[in-house]
């Protein structure tokens, strides 16, 4: 369960990322497809999938596997933009196009890189929270010798269906803002051509630790 200073600090989050009440469209959210608890089960049901075939797809099989699952249930565009920072609205569309592609990658990396193997682990929901036009939906990893590991999603309603929009490691250590805090530092010093380059350098990282594990 996410305790209440926790959830001051994502609702905190979720109203600098523009998630706040003010302007919400009710309507839009309930008709949008799905409910957000079905979006993160999908997701975790394919995450434990790779888990368990992990060794034979190895880590080029999981990236394919994986890179559909995060187009369709990250929203990839509105993350990138929060992690460029006010710069984005300066570039090109062509640019913004190349690094959501790159962001995009990243995640797909990442996700590959993380879930390398299965040891009988299970994924639980929890239950959701409306905070301003978001929903933080609450799950946990947990082990086999009895170890939780809380993994929340926000999510928010676009394009007519509930996306991932930030991910809260041990519940509430902000992903996004993490990413924020690195990228946006990396625009403001290097441009799009830093940033381009920093996270495809990121990505081949995540693609050569995640061969070796």
């Amino acid at each position: 369960m996410v305790r209440r200073s926790s959830l001051v600090r994502i609702f905190g989050l979720a109203a600098l990322l523009g998630l706040g009440t003010a302007g919400f469209d009710q309507a839009f959210a309930i008709d949008a497809v799905g409910r957000p608890e079905a979006v993160i089960n999908g997701l975790d049901q394919s995450l434990l999938d790779v888990m368990q075939h992990a060794k034979q797809l190895g880590y080029d099989g999981r990236y394919a596997k994986l890179a559909p699952v995060v187009q369709q249930n990250f929203d990839i565009g509105f993350m990138t933009r929060i992690a460029v920072g006010p710069g984005w609205s300066d570039l090109s569309q062509d640019q913004q196009k190349q690094l959501t592609a790159a962001f995009g990658k990243f995640i797909t990396a990442t996700y590959a890189r993380r879930f390398d193997g299965y040891s009988g682990e299970t994924f639980e929901t929890l239950g959701n929270k409306p905070i301003g036009q978001a929903t933080l939906v609450q799950t946990r990893l947990v082990k086999t010798n009895g170890e939780q590991i809380a993994l929340n999603y926000l999510t928010r309603a676009s394009d007519g269906r509930w996306q991932v929009v930030d991910v809260y490691l041990t519940g509430t250590i902000s992903e996004l803002a993490q990413r924020h805090s690195e990228f946006s530092a990396v625009f403001q010093r290097s441009g799009y051509d830093g940033l381009l380059k920093t996270l495809l350098q990121k990505v081949a990282q995540a693609e050569a630790e995640g061969r070796v594990s």
